[in-house]
């Protein structure tokens, strides 16, 4: 992905899976633009899990994190498993997460589409 378009909500820090393991995030982040409809991309250190990126106490513990960001919002939800990667789960965001994106920097590329 090119670091360029993205916007960096979070640094490193350590979550906990289901599991009890931990997991260490290097960085949260979303693209700089889009229609409305926001992945959230999770780098890991470490390779994940099969199945890490829908594990409930990980999402919870990420939304979380968000939620000490300034997000107000319900947690997040698991992402499409084709898209995730071996040091990269994408969680889906809801409608909520939208005006923290737009407050980090994220341009919404519906409103240009809005009546005025």
């Amino acid at each position: 992905m090119n670091q360029d378009t993205d916007i960096q909500l979070s640094g490193p820090f350590k979550a906990t899976d289901g599991s009890g393991r931990a997991v260490d995030i290097k960085s949260i982040r979303i693209f700089d633009e889009g229609y409305g409809v926001i992945d959230l991309y999770v780098d890991l250190a470490a390779p994940a899990s099969d199945g890490l990126h829908k594990d409930k106490k990980l999402i919870a513990e990420i939304s979380a994190r968000l939620r000490t960001l300034g997000y107000s919002g319900p947690d997040l939800t698991a992402g499409d498993p084709v898209i995730q990667e071996k040091r990269l789960i994408v969680l889906d965001t809801p409608d909520e997460f939208l005006p923290f994106a737009v407050r980090k920097g994220f341009k919404d590329l519906t409103s240009e589409f809005d009546d005025e």
